[in-house]
């Protein structure tokens, strides 16, 4: 049986005291990245010296003897070499043109803090789907929806806006493949609906952003109106934040039901290279045009954005990996919507708002999306246009995609 490294997220519910213990770890790690870019950054404005986390930590050290600063020798010293470890993958990441440039921490904001455990005595002190400690906070209550088979070495525990709490981890686990099927699927993944399968299966979109809109500008509009830092502009920064959380929480349950859904039932599975980030840029294309098309892009970029193909997608690439699927990805550039499944006659043109239609040449009625699920699965299978594939049966694998 492969092992890989599987996350789990859980949700935790401190007492009142650990949450004060927490809440002082949050501070103390957050003083510490705030502390160390000021550092970093007017160091290098001042003489252009380039200087790393660990430079930092040796500051630290000589820092926690000094008088005033007791209270950073009272936070694990883990948590702050971690945090200062972040910070220099967060510079790597800029460097390296994959993110921004570091910001500084707000005490507002989402919070996270990684506890070291020691590998010595981690046995003693965790037992999956039972206990969980961690240093300085003692047992935690965890909901255990998921129960892990590995140990973990690092305990990230972290708040969102929202005020809850959840512990993550990384264990190492063995996975059991599941049962071969000699069957292939081609999924094409939309706005209407999420995925639709080459055998006609249809997954929802419930759209939760736009299912929520009415009651997030709402409660938007008022946090406009509080005076910023006010209790009530507190109790209204929650009220928003818990309507956020809510809307990506059923975003993840939609999207991980639906990769699990196609995951599991077909041996092959053909999916299309979308470049979501291009999908976006040419529905906000036309937003300087007046008139009613510009609120219809708008609502599409949002509505692209609402779906998270780019997730569905992710998921079912790492889902697949693991339980001994092929995928197979087809070129995004490829006519499957305007492409004639059964004798392979491409149109001209076909606009997103035909749903359905009838090929010139052999007259054969399509739903546009079958149709172009239909289509990814015979060009993953080696087929061409033209080439009739029943998803519901036996498909050939061919040996260039299971090397």
């Amino acid at each position: 049986m492969p092992t890989i490294q599987r996350s789990y997220k859980l949700r935790i519910y401190p007492t009142a005291v650990q949450a004060q213990r927490l809440a002082c770890d949050f501070g103390c790690a957050r003083w510490v990245w705030n502390t160390c870019l000021a550092w970093r950054s007017n160091l290098y404005r001042a003489e252009g010296e380039s200087v790393t986390g660990v430079d930092f930590s040796r500051e630290l050290t000589f820092l926690k003897r000094l008088p005033g600063y007791e209270w950073l020798a009272d936070a694990p010293a883990t948590i702050l070499t971690q945090k200062l470890r972040d910070q220099d993958q967060a510079f790597a990441n800029f460097f390296a043109g994959r993110a921004k440039f570091p910001r500084l921490k707000k005490k507002g904001h989402a919070q996270s803090i990684r506890y070291q455990l020691d590998q010595r005595i981690v046995a003693g002190l965790y037992r999956p789907g039972e206990l969980l400690k961690v240093p300085k906070l003692g047992a935690l209550k965890v909901r255990w929806s998921r129960v892990p088979a590995g140990i973990p070495k690092l305990v990230t525990i972290s708040r969102d806006a929202a005020g809850r709490y959840f512990a993550a981890f990384m264990v190492e686990e063995e996975v059991q493949p599941l049962p071969e099927k000699p069957n292939g699927v081609g999924v094409d993944l939309g706005v209407k609906d999420l995925a639709i399968t080459s055998d006609g299966a249809r997954f929802g979109n419930a759209r939760p952003l736009q299912r929520l809109l009415r009651r997030l500008k709402h409660a938007q509009r008022v946090l406009s109106r509080r005076r910023k830092g006010s209790g009530n502009w507190h109790r209204q920064r929650q009220r928003s934040a818990r309507l956020h959380v809510r809307i990506a929480d059923l975003r993840r349950e939609l999207t991980h039901q639906a990769s699990h859904a196609i995951v599991t039932g077909a041996g092959l599975i053909a999916i299309e290279d979308l470049h979501v980030k291009g999908m976006c840029a040419s529905a906000k294309g036309t937003l300087e045009q007046p008139g009613r098309r510009v609120r219809q892009k708008a609502g599409l970029n949002r509505a692209i954005l609402d779906a998270a193909l780019g997730e569905v997608r992710r998921q079912i690439a790492y889902k697949a990996e693991w339980n001994g699927r092929v995928l197979v990805v087809v070129d995004r550039w490829a006519p499957s919507s305007k492409t004639c499944s059964h004798c392979g006659h491409v149109l001209g043109a076909l606009p997103l708002s035909v749903r359905a239609w009838s090929c010139p040449n052999c007259g054969t009625a399509h739903d546009r999306d079958v149709n172009a699920a239909r289509n990814l699965l015979a060009w993953a299978t080696g087929g061409g246009a033209g080439t009739r594939n029943d998803a519901c049966g036996a498909v050939t694998i061919p040996e260039a995609l299971t090397a």
